[in-house]
């Protein structure tokens, strides 16, 4: 066998793939976790990406470690390898490998997987391979074997689901169906902010990073430290944004802007220049129709600017495949839908390339210099390449941040999948849009504790293999449970590589995920992430690597449903995200144990 610096280069492959892994997490998970956020209108795409950033790396450093290893000690057993540590690093380099190359693809494809689930079933795979299916933990194994994670896959859903729904009832039947909603929303708005600051507190402090050994405070301590921090965070509310959504929503104060918070009480004596109504966003606008007016126009100015094609005009996205109905039409249909597709998809670009900054170059550089006939390395395409090369790394950086999510998140008109969102939406009642905006700022307080959620309990996917190789490398010897913690550092590597994944690609899964599967508004979408936050955070607290994007997609579900209907919920969708969940298993499962199994079993050119 050979020795174990011969297999740096196995380290540092892994290496990359746990990077890798990092990132497409970030693209993937916690793009979910922001979608219900940007596609409700509470919160800009830019602001969410510095948000999550923050929120990710502090749950990632603070909280990341015990979800680390349960991954790593509690599937396959470290006495089952022997002592050899060169097998357990190979191990854990092609599990990592398998399980990032799935998730890369799915994310390229706009498909959202759980990698939480990727990243189990490669080292379950990876088990059957190396030691044998017998040595790997698929019970219960206390609460960290295979049996207790894939109970995950139905339970999960559920509890989320069940958490989000009582709590958008709350909303729905104290404040919405309301005679006067707004002066409800107002008044009620700081209990929503203790419950927001528990919650995170909750995950700080009870859970806690294990070399502070909170747990091991009294009960009272704990207690006490939670419902202070949080009724702390409900008299700031009560002092400053009361008075200022009192003034903004009540009063109509034209003359209000968001400095004004601080000043508190005295905003109730402040001489009001009232107005009909408040400039607030519209988040009752259907996205549809964001893409026929907003986007359609904007892109046709856009290619006037850039000075190539012909401008766009705003009936051109339908009239491809719609009759006058508006239904899709089955002659022809699958020629049609390509079309219309590529349509909607110049209409948006149009808009980027208008731009004057290093994207707005890049773009049209792209557009200006396609492709030529014939293979790559025909002369003209090779000369070709090396002019596009640079604006496709501007591109590859910049173009997420700038991507236009609401204009892409749902069906393009005339499409069944646009025909079956306005039907999804009509089931949904839709409230005063001043209501919908007192929750817009509580929204945002619950997406960063489901994203530092996400990074205490998601992390684990990508640094627990990660420090298994480590450890292995390291020493020389097989990593015992326990006696390996992740180190900080890994930790923060990776949680700022997971950020930066949803800063250039987290596009590529929000525009699938926000309102695809039900109508969304700030009221439903905090109480989603609420949903969601609450169940990850309970999971996390017994070391249960859940799946974030299974609690998201029960939580909406169950708030979906609170409409009164099943209608009002796109169980198509549900039912292509369930069948990525279970394919899943065995791909990424299988490919990881062919993998190690391929390696172990070739011939060894290198000598002890």
């Amino acid at each position: 066998m050979p020795t174990l610096h011969q297999y740096d280069y196995v380290f540092g492959i892994g290496t990359v793939f746990a990077l890798l892994d990092a990132f497409n997490n970030g693209a993937n998970d916690v793009a979910n976790s922001w979608a219900t956020s940007v596609s409700s209108r509470s919160i800009s795409y830019r602001w969410a990406m510095v948000l999550a950033t923050v929120c990710e790396i502090a749950g990632a450093v603070a909280t990341g470690a015990r979800t680390a290893s349960t991954i790593k000690d509690g599937i396959i057993p470290a006495s089952a390898f022997e002592g050899n540590a060169g097998v357990q690093l190979l191990a854990f380099a092609c599990a990592i490998a398998a399980a990032s190359s799935w998730v890369m693809w799915c994310t390229a494809h706009s498909t959202h997987v759980s990698s939480s689930y990727s990243i189990i079933s490669a080292v379950a795979g990876v088990g059957v391979a190396t030691v044998g299916a017998s040595e790997v933990q698929w019970g219960w194994n206390k609460g960290k074997g295979l049996g207790a994670v894939f109970s995950g896959l139905a339970l999960a859903p559920l509890i989320s689901g069940g958490f989000a729904s009582a709590i958008y009832l709350l909303i729905k039947f104290i404040v919405l169906l309301r005679a006067n909603p707004t002066k409800w929303a107002v008044y009620t708005s700081p209990f929503w902010f203790f419950l927001a600051a528990a919650v995170c507190t909750l995950s700080i402090v009870y859970k806690g990073a294990p070399q502070y050994h909170l747990t091991s405070k009294p009960s009272w301590w704990v207690a006490s430290v939670i419902v202070g921090t949080a009724a702390g965070v409900c008299l700031l509310s009560i002092v400053f944004f009361v008075p200022y959504i009192y003034c903004l929503m009540i009063k109509k104060d034209q003359s209000l802007r968001w400095y004004h918070i601080f000043q508190g009480p005295a905003l109730f004596r402040r001489n009001v220049e009232a107005g009909e109504s408040i400039n607030v966003p519209n988040y009752n606008v259907v996205q549809e129709e964001d893409m026929v007016s907003d986007s359609a126009a904007d892109s046709a100015t856009g290619d006037a600017e850039a000075g190539k094609g012909e401008p766009l005009k705003d009936n051109d996205v339908t009239v491809v495949n719609a009759n006058k109905e508006g239904h899709f039409d089955e002659e022809k249909s699958q020629a049609n839908y390509k079309a219309l597709m590529e349509q909607s998809k110049r209409k948006l670009n149009a808009r980027l390339e208008a731009k004057s900054g290093p994207l707005g170059w890049a773009m049209r550089t792209l557009r200006d210099h396609p492709m030529g006939a014939g293979s790559i390395y025909e002369l003209h395409n090779i000369k070709t390449f090396f002019v596009r090369l640079p604006a496709m790394i501007v591109c590859g950086a910049l173009y997420g941040i700038n991507y236009d999510i609401h204009a892409a998140q749902t069906g393009v008109l005339g499409t069944p999948e646009g025909e079956r969102m306005a039907r999804v939406y009509s089931y949904a009642r839709r409230y005063p849009n001043e209501v919908e905006h007192s929750y817009s700022f509580i929204q945002v307080i619950t997406a960063c504790t489901a994203s530092f959620a996400h990074g205490s309990n998601d992390i684990g996917n990508s640094a627990a293999p990660w420090a298994a190789m480590y450890a292995a490398w390291k020493t020389g010897t097989v990593s015992e449970k326990g006696t390996n913690p992740v180190p900080v550092w890994q930790l923060a590597v990776l949680a700022i590589t997971l950020a930066i994944g949803f800063i250039t690609y987290g596009y590529n899964i929000m525009k699938v995920m926000g309102n695809k599967i039900t109508y969304h508004s700030p009221s439903r979408g905090c109480s989603m992430e609420m949903g969601a936050a609450i169940t990850v955070l309970l999971a996390a607290q017994y070391s249960l690597p859940v799946s974030t994007s299974m609690c998201i997609t029960g939580a909406t579900i169950g708030v979906g449903l609170c409409n009164g209907t099943i209608k009002a919920v796109n169980w198509q969708r549900v039912g292509l995200l369930l069948t990525g969940w279970i394919m899943t298993i065995p791909i990424a499962g299988t490919a990881a144990g062919c993998l190690v199994g391929l390696f172990l079993n070739a011939p060894h050119f290198l000598t002890s």
